[in-house]
């Protein structure tokens, strides 16, 4: 059967930098690959702390190894693109099946984590270190 013909449900997340397009495809073909950006999600993301903060959602759902999602991430580094994928994820969870989300937020799944970098400010070096003081 064709991609383009298979129901799926979309989210999308976003954390730093980082931006996910998270696709759940439920269906009975589902084998329960996770892939992002045309990898494996283990080859994507080799660190096993970062795996266990994508299939948050899933493990809280009881869906692990049940559907197939397919990720596309643009921009930011490792932890901002995980993040960005676990509420992508926990997002697209909801749109199938709104009673998961008592699950997704007790587990934290649903919360957008809105800290970003902040701004450098004129006479500073970074946005909160001055420069050294000198006395002479």
């Amino acid at each position: 059967m064709a991609e383009e013909s298979r129901r799926y449900y979309e989210g999308i997340g976003r954390r730093k930098r980082a931006s996910a397009r998270v696709r759940i495809i439920l269906d009975e073909e589902a084998t329960g690959n996770f892939m992002v950006n045309g990898k494996d999600v283990k080859e994507f993301f080799p660190r096993f702390g970062d795996y266990l903060t994508l299939t948050g959602p899933l493990n809280d759902t009881d869906l692990m190894g049940k559907v197939d999602v397919n990720v596309h991430i643009n921009g930011g580094g490792i932890t901002g693109q995980t993040g960005a994928v676990r509420l992508g994820l926990a997002r697209a969870l909801v749109k199938y099946d709104e009673n998961l989300r008592g699950a997704l937020r007790a587990g934290g799944h649903l919360t957008r984590d809105a800290r970003i970098k902040e701004r450098k400010k004129p006479g500073l070096k970074r946005a909160r270190k001055a420069p050294t003081y000198t006395k002479r």
